[in-house]
């Protein structure tokens, strides 16, 4: 007999073969849309879900959360039927139990939302994090830093002249007239840090007085086994929660998505 107060749950899947046939198919759905070589275009794609905490074993499952470039080789074979040529470089990215940019397509039948990232289709991101000096003098014990920032500069001295004769702030200072050695082999013009958009993370760059042979930056990251060193001013360095910089001999950060404590 047909049900007038049919819940709309009793149409929605409830095994992991389920929930992933109708994820790819909302996902199918919208990259037809880019369908005849408009894929190249294409930067990422972001599955955004939200599920009751019941359900998200199954979820999590049905995206392999386990093996992430499993679902993304079900993605690229959707791409692939419908002539959707994606960049080799393109990013998958599942995030579960967040809340839906505006921006994203909502689905009809699951409560998941996807969006098509570009270089002109982006979702702003945004987050805050936190500098401190383990070793060294800075002029402040701690630094709050937002994804708002164009550019931080992290030197000697809060105005520091270079070599063209122009000064810059570093908001990030170690003062010169310190007591603590560690300051004085910090350069004017050390590095600088940004915000990264599409990696949704904060990165930081060596400039002139940064890289051998004048001075060094070194970094150790908890989930990088070994040293980093920025060797480059144009390469950069994606930072983890608790990276340690090194700047010059002995002079040390702290970045953390966390402020400090007071024990």
């Amino acid at each position: 007999m047909f049900n007038l107060f049919k819940s709309d749950n009793e149409d929605r899947p409830a095994d992991v073969k389920g929930i992933r046939y109708e994820l790819l198919q909302f996902v199918k759905q919208e990259l037809q849309k880019a369908e005849g070589g408009e894929g190249g275009n294409i930067k990422g794609l972001n599955l955004y879900i939200t599920c009751a905490a019941s359900d998200c074993a199954l979820y999590e499952a049905a995206v392999y959360a386990d093996e992430p470039e499993v679902f993304k080789d079900e993605v690229q074979r959707i791409a692939d039927d419908y002539a959707v040529a994606l960049p080799e470089s393109w990013t998958m990215e599942v995030v579960l139990n967040e809340e839906f940019p505006d921006e994203a397509v909502k689905s009809t039948k699951l409560d998941a939302a996807f969006f098509i990232k570009t270089n002109k289709n982006f979702i702003k991101q945004s987050a805050s994090g936190y500098i401190r000096a383990l070793s060294g003098e800075t002029d402040k014990p701690e630094y709050h830093i937002t994804s708002d920032i164009d550019k931080l500069n992290i030197g000697r001295d809060k105005k520091a002249q270079g070599d063209d004769g122009f000064f810059r702030t570093n908001v990030i200072a170690f003062p010169s007239d310190s007591n603590d050695p560690a300051n004085k082999y910090v350069s004017r013009q050390h590095a600088h840090l940004e915000w990264n958009n599409d990696m949704g993370k904060f990165m930081i760059f060596a400039d002139e007085g940064g890289v051998p042979p004048r001075n060094k930056i070194k970094i150790r990251s908890e989930k990088i086994e070994g040293v980093i060193k920025l060797s480059s001013t144009s390469i950069g360095h994606q930072l983890l929660e608790g990276d340690q910089i090194i700047l010059g001999e002995s002079a040390v950060l702290e970045f953390s998505y966390q402020p400090a404590t007071n024990e």
